[in-house]
């Protein structure tokens, strides 16, 4: 019996290090995470457009009516049940981030005025997408898991979609509901696509627990749908 459960238990988590590499590990996690969702309320504050899943997330909250920190976090619970299908296995950074970037980002836009100058507009927009680079460096680099959009796009490619098929069909759809439902899209977005892979890029050789050697396309693959 308790060979069985220790095998389900295997099967369904990653497994999680333990004493002072833990402690280090959860440090640039929830570090991470924080300047991850403190670089989204500021792209929210700029109002020049979202990343897809944040167009996504906004557009929902205009729709239902409750904050845009609540979706972030009902949304990546409802993307953890689609990871049953595809065999993904949590990690205790998976869970982490399907709360805490929600809850940071609820926070900054409660804390944080609307901005009527077009610089700080401008200036807050370019460091959102730097802070959340900044961010997917610690918390990616931390090694606990992925995030639960990031699962999927990883999830699909294992079924032979390549990583690029799934990045641009999850996040197409994202960022096209997410309109459709008042998201907001912009010059932002075009930054954020096409600025976020090299700058992760950049990040994760900085700030990875381990010193890995990241590619231009193994950055990709670690962050661009969250």
């Amino acid at each position: 019996m308790l060979a069985t459960m220790a095998f389900s238990v295997s099967a369904i988590l990653l497994p999680v290090p333990r004493g002072t590499d833990l402690t280090i590990r959860l440090f640039r996690l929830f570090f991470g995470l924080t300047l991850f969702g403190t670089g989204a309320g500021m792209m929210v504050r700029s109002e020049l457009g979202l990343s897809p899943w944040n167009a996504f997330h906004q557009g929902v909250s205009t729709l239902i009516g409750i904050s845009m920190g609540s979706v972030v976090i009902l949304t990546g619970v409802a993307v953890l049940l689609l990871w049953i299908p595809l065999r993904q296995r949590l990690g205790l950074g998976t869970l982490a981030n399907t709360l805490w970037i929600g809850l940071t980002i609820d926070l900054f836009l409660n804390v944080t005025p609307a901005i009527t100058s077009l610089g700080i507009r401008i200036a807050l927009m370019l460091g959102g997408v730097v802070t959340i680079a900044i961010g997917s460096g610690f918390y990616i680099g931390a090694g606990l898991g992925p995030g639960p959009r990031d699962g999927i796009m990883t999830g699909l490619a294992r079924r032979g979609l390549s990583i690029r098929s799934a990045r641009t069909l999850i996040e197409a759809t994202a960022l096209t509901v997410g309109v459709l439902l008042g998201g907001s899209a912009g010059i932002g977005t075009l930054v954020f696509l096409f600025g976020i892979g090299p700058l992760v890029q950049v990040f994760l050789r900085l700030f990875s627990f381990e010193k890995t050697n990241y590619s231009r396309e193994s950055a990709k693959k670690a962050t661009i749908t969250e």
